[in-house]
């Protein structure tokens, strides 16, 4: 919505005034959000989750994304966050549940928008179904799983495409399975270092349970 409140913050993270989503972006005031990640093991191989964002969404329609994500409100702490998980996709988990990841800083200038955000970002393993999951139409049109070696691969190589495989919904709201190819063209312009960051973290923690 553009009307919620975010704390401007500056580059130490300390909240130095309030301002409207859309001001946020239109000036390119630091401001801080929340990533979640989620990942799953089947049959001895890693997955990481995806969601494909929806296209009424005024910022990237119809691009993938971090599985759940969103701005922290200005009466929001980090762990408000995790309500994102719930919305966009219908997973109940509490904050307790994820590991951190860190804070990770990027800028995005995408035409009108720029977007400087502090991101905390979070990892959950999953251990569901891709039928658990109820989707907020208006945020996100689908869930995508794909091999996280293939993820990290496109990342960080010269890996061009990925399989991956979900649904979306119709405008009815039914599911349709899909499985297609895609590349980094595809994807919310995070630059490729946000991306080589985040993978990297999460590998670690991948392999740490192994």
């Amino acid at each position: 919505m553009q009307s919620e409140l975010i704390n401007i913050v500056n580059e130490q993270r300390e909240p130095i005034g309030v301002a409207t989503r859309e001001e946020i972006h239109k000036q390119g005031y630091w401001h801080e959000v929340f990533h979640c990640w989620l990942v799953n093991n089947i049959d001895n191989v890693d997955y990481i989750y995806l969601q494909l964002r929806s296209e009424k969404k005024r910022d990237y329609p119809n691009l993938l994304d971090i599985t759940a994500a969103g701005h922290l409100l200005s009466d929001e702490t980090v762990e408000d966050g995790v309500r994102e998980v719930n919305e966009e996709l219908g997973i109940d988990i509490s904050y307790e549940e994820l590991i951190s990841l860190g804070v990770v800083d990027y800028e995005v200038t995408h035409g009108q928008l720029i977007d400087k955000e502090f991101a905390h970002v979070h990892v959950h393993r999953f251990n569901g179904e891709l039928d658990e999951f109820s989707l907020q139409r208006e945020e996100v049109a689908g869930v995508f799983m794909v091999r996280f070696d293939d993820f990290y691969e496109m990342w960080t190589s010269n890996k061009n495409d990925i399989d991956i495989q979900g649904f979306v919904l119709d405008e009815q709201g039914y599911r349709i399975e899909m499985q297609k190819k895609v590349g980094r063209e595809q994807f919310v312009p995070h630059n490729e270092v946000f991306y080589q960051k985040i993978l990297g973290r999460i590998k670690e923690v991948l392999e740490n349970e192994a």
